[in-house]
């Protein structure tokens, strides 16, 4: 139930306020889809044996007035479990209302000491300790509800039920009946299973709101990078229809914590199917407020010293016999820079990033004293396709405009400088900045451990207005296992 409910919603995070009204607004929307909690719901059973062993499970004292032996009294202590598994699980959700797990068949055993005593014949007070193994057959239906509380996501369980269809007392490994097991399994029983209920399905819902605030804390880490971040506050409380679970977020960029407070833009469920398992909506406004603070973290600029220049060059195979190759060719730097903050929008053809770029050769004084620069400047606008695949990110530029005139301020602008120029940027400035942006990308997402989750088949696709991902996927193991260490 933990792993189909809260694995997940990936984007899970805090809000001021939760809404349940309409029009839905928000940056960025993660939606989770039937198929998907089938997957996720295959390793129900390590986070059901997890909460029975997380359960504490007090001392059930009691006594029974028995006939010839009196005033009976027992005690069960250090009750633990030995065993537990589960023959099957099934997940349904239930439309604005819940998600429903029942666990049918789980085989737990019990195990602890039983002291039991009384007055014998002739007065003597009797007082025995053996171990005891109970049997167990246990149905678990347990209905997880999303609710928003004080801003943030939590789960509550008002309905976890727990039925025994097989509940069997064994004294030191005695499996035949003998009279105290017939004692004390009749009036054992009834009050060992309400603890347990109430026991288990206590713990079952601390663990849900742990699994909840692992895994806000887990997608606002993959979110944020040195002084940049992704306020994942939720603009309304989590949607569950038949087919998925929805969640709805500000997307807004925190850069050295501040954080924006933009208008957000209205999304309509109708964008998202339900066909595939996972899917991420970001409205344009959250990937131009990225290269927003990606310009004032001062990350859109390279430098290149001269040797690194002329591999790039020979990397993209530009035409060294060029008249104009030579000059630029003895610099012994350059330097790329966006003077103003970049913009980025969605269309149906691609990401639009429009962008002006100042590039800035430096070459020795005919007098070694020092250096000169000498610069360019233009406006360009770059239409990008991405895809993703083996672990990678790809970029693939489709369209590449001149928005302005040239400017250029070398010592003399010919007119084959300026067609070198030109050539140069389209040639191996472009290709040589996404290739960059590639590896960058890829490297962060590794190291975020996106590269450690089963990606199938995903699709990047633009509209306008947004950006869609959407994919299939397998079992995020090493996520379970992290957040199951995590309770140790």
């Amino acid at each position: 139930m933990l792993a189909a409910t809260l694995l997940s919603l990936a984007l899970l995070g805090s809000a001021r306020a939760c809404s349940t009204s309409t029009p839905y607004t928000a940056g960025i929307v993660c939606r989770i889809t039937k198929p998907a909690l089938l997957v996720l719901n295959q390793e129900t059973a390590k986070v059901i044996q997890t909460a029975f062993q997380r359960a504490p499970y007090p001392d059930i004292k009691g006594e029974k007035t028995m006939m010839l032996l009196g005033r009976v009294k027992y005690g069960l202590h250090n009750i633990q479990i030995s065993h537990l598994s589960v023959a099957s699980s099934q997940v349904e959700l239930v439309e604005a209302k819940s998600v429903d797990v029942s666990i049918q068949n789980a085989s737990v055993i019990f195990k602890g000491t039983l002291n039991y005593g009384y007055m014998g014949a002739w007065g003597l007070g009797i007082d025995q300790s053996v171990d005891f193994e109970i049997e167990s057959a246990i149905d678990l239906q347990i209905n997880t509800q999303l609710t928003c509380n004080s801003g943030k996501v939590r789960t509550e369980t008002p309905d976890c039920s727990l039925s025994f269809h097989k509940l069997l007392l064994h004294l030191q490994g005695d499996r035949e009946p003998g009279w105290i097991k017939q004692l004390f399994t009749n009036f054992i029983s009834f009050t060992l299973k309400l603890v347990l209920k109430g026991q288990i399905c206590k713990e079952i819902n601390v663990i849900s709101n742990i699994m909840a605030d692992f895994v806000q804390t887990r997608a606002a880490n993959i979110l944020s990078d040195g002084d940049i971040g992704v306020d994942i506050s939720l603009t309304r409380s989590p949607v569950i229809t038949a087919t998925y679970l929805e969640s709805h977020h500000k997307g807004h960029f925190i850069y050295k914590n501040v954080s924006e407070d933009l208008p957000l833009p209205t999304f309509s469920p109708k964008l998202l199917g339900d066909a595939r398992m996972l899917y991420f909506w970001f409205s344009e406004q959250v990937l131009d407020s990225l290269a927003k603070t990606a310009f004032q973290d001062g990350r859109l600029q390279l430098s290149l010293a001269g040797t690194e220049f002329k591999a790039v060059l020979e990397r993209w195979r530009l035409n060294t016999d060029q008249v104009i190759t030579p000059e630029v060719t003895a610099c012994f730097g350059v330097t790329v820079h966006c003077p103003k903050r970049p913009t980025i929008s969605c269309q149906s053809k691609g990401v639009v990033v429009s962008s002006a770029v100042v590039v800035e050769f430096l070459f020795p004084r005919e007098d070694g004293q020092g250096s000169v620069a000498h610069t360019f400047e233009e406006d360009i606008v770059a239409t990008v396709q991405a895809s993703y695949s083996k672990k990678k990110l790809f970029l693939r530029l489709v369209d590449f405009q001149y928005h302005s005139p040239w400017a250029s301020h070398w010592q003399s602008s010919s007119e084959s400088i300026q067609s070198f120029l030109k050539l140069l940027v389209t040639t191996v400035g472009i290709p040589e900045v996404m290739s960059r942006l590639e590896a960058a990308f890829t490297t962060l997402m590794n190291r975020k451990g996106l590269d450690l989750f089963d990606i199938i088949d995903p699709d990047i696709i633009t509209h306008d207005g947004f950006l869609l991902l959407q994919m299939d996927f397998g079992f995020p193991e090493h996520l379970l296992v992290d957040f199951l260490q995590s309770l140790n």
